[in-house]
């Protein structure tokens, strides 16, 4: 029995050695005390139905301990070179990241939810709102005649109506009206600072861009692009991440209590949205680092109709997310409808290396050998992998209860990891594997937890949509910010608790504790 535990314990210490080696962070956003989420290494399950990549994570879903195959296994009538790709395999290795990481400012020990809030929605950018809704409410009443019951927006009530809204993402309201309720999610501690009709006059008026520019031409997010381009400056000059990110589609989902309440022409209506969100996310801390918004309707960029040329949209949307990075040895990590062999070429013109789950339903397999693309014949064990190279881009195939595929040129193949699982055991796998399934998994449980925290305010017009979406995203930037800050040594919040202090820091209510 002690032999049994001494070995589990030595595989658990070579295990979080490799993960240290991986560069992701143990707990940075995970809530305080024992609610913390467990390390994502030993748990490499692709629980999270976000986007693209979600069934095909199930690859490191492991089992019994098995015997890894031999690498390029096959014979030599199998192993026949397709346009330059050959079993023969030779080590590579990625230059060293230019690039330092973290936070790019320290924050006093002192600093409030409001201070991490404010550094990606400045005073500026609210008396902005202020001046715009304003203008928007005289314009529109000078067209449909004269609103007796308003009178201008101040910064104050602005901040206050921000507050309000923000409150549903604690919360978990249907409306935001219900707020003022005397029913179950009524919330009697802040509906004191506003009077419903006074709310609802700012919500009815309220924008960030009141009147399309003469330039404008005819972009349809031209309400909220100041607002975006704000945020990205932001996310840029506050945080600098590590040197392995995702591109994926953040999770945007609903409340699952609240859904078994909706009728099924309710449910339809909710999961129809017009615009696609893309991210480039920090796989070290969580850290959305640029996000890339997408109209549906219309003609897509270059002439494409984004509805029937999926894979070139996602090539789109991971060039603009991956524009900064140029030169810099960054490594992204990519679901099967961004994995092309096209544009990890491309990308590593730039000094930008991937590393993507491939899928023959959902991939662009422009170049790949198709032998690669068939599961073999006859049985295999699990661990078993087979690879083939072209220049310094290997195609894995590796079988774990089924045949994944991976397409890198971050990770050598002739390099060998481990999927452990703490009841099941270890399973061999090449590097990219275990790279990929360690950090995706980091991404899969931020996803789980922190969706449940992005406002529920569901308006019908698409900017707004967008703009509440984007304020939840620099909330939880924000809070991770706060989590590696000195700040939260002095008060361990939860992030419920971070949402609360901000709801209560935006109504200026003179008592900020977090409810307990």
């Amino acid at each position: 029995m002690a032999e049994c535990g001494r070995k589990g314990l030595s595989l658990l210490e070579a295990a979080r050695s490799r993960y240290e080696s991986l560069q992701i962070s143990d707990d940075v956003f995970g809530e305080s005390g024992d609610d913390s989420s467990e390390n994502p290494f030993y748990s490499t399950t692709g629980d999270s139905n976000s986007d693209n990549y979600t069934d095909d994570v199930k690859a490191s879903d492991a089992g019994s301990s098995q015997s890894c195959g031999l690498l390029g296994s096959f014979s030599n009538s199998q192993a026949e070179e397709e346009e330059g790709w050959s079993h023969a395999l030779q080590d590579i290795s990625v230059p060293q990241y230019k690039d330092t990481h973290g936070p790019t400012q320290k924050m006093a020990a002192t600093s409030s939810a409001m201070d991490f809030f404010q550094l990606f929605v400045p005073d500026n950018a609210i008396q902005n709102m202020v001046t715009q809704t304003n203008m928007y409410a005289k314009k529109y009443q000078e067209r449909f005649g004269v609103d007796e019951g308003w009178t201008g927006v101040t910064a104050a009530e602005m901040k206050a109506f921000l507050g309000f809204v923000i409150s549903t993402s604690v919360h978990r309201c249907e409306s935001v009206l219900s707020i003022w309720s005397s029913g179950f999610f009524g919330n009697r501690s802040i509906a004191l600072k506003m009077n419903q009709a006074r709310f609802e006059k700012i919500l009815k008026y309220f924008h960030i861009v009141a009147f399309r520019s003469s330039q404008g031409g005819s972009q349809g997010l031209y309400k909220i692009q100041p607002f975006l381009d704000l945020l990205q400056q932001s996310f840029g000059c506050t945080f600098r991440p590590s040197q392995t990110q995702v591109l994926h589609e953040p999770l945007i989902d609903e409340d699952p209590v609240f859904i078994t309440t909706c009728t099924e022409r309710e449910l339809r209506k909710r999961k129809k949205r017009k615009f696609s969100l893309w991210v480039r996310q920090c796989s070290s801390t969580g850290f959305i680092c640029q996000i890339y918004v997408h109209l549906k309707d219309g003609p897509g960029p270059d002439g494409l109709d984004t509805l029937k040329n999926k894979p070139q949209l996602h090539s789109l949307a991971a060039k603009q997310l991956c524009q900064n990075l140029a030169d810099r040895n960054a490594i992204v990590f990519t679901g099967p409808s961004i994995t092309s062999l096209g544009l990890f070429q491309e990308f590593e013109k730039q000094n930008i290396y991937c590393c993507g789950l491939l899928s023959t339903r959902k991939s662009d397999c422009t170049g790949l050998p198709q032998s690669m693309l068939r599961n073999p014949e006859g049985p295999q064990q699990r661990g078993q992998s087979r690879i083939q190279m072209k220049g310094s881009t290997s195609l894995i195939s590796w079988y774990n209860k089924g045949n994944f595929r991976f397409l890198t040129n971050a990770y050598s193949p002739t390099k060998q990891g481990m999927i452990i699982k703490r009841k099941s055991g270890e399973i061999p796998c090449p590097l990219a594997v275990e790279a990929f399934a360690a950090h995706l998994s980091y991404i899969c449980k931020y996803d789980d937890k922190y969706s449940k925290y992005f406002i529920f305010h569901k308006p019908n017009k698409t900017w707004q949509q967008v703009f509440w979406l984007t304020i939840s995203i620099a909330i939880n930037n924000a809070y991770i910010l706060y989590k590696m800050s000195d700040a939260y040594h002095v008060k361990r919040y939860s992030r419920a608790q971070f949402g609360e202090r901000l709801v209560k820091e935006l109504l200026d209510l003179d008592d900020c504790s977090p409810t307990q």
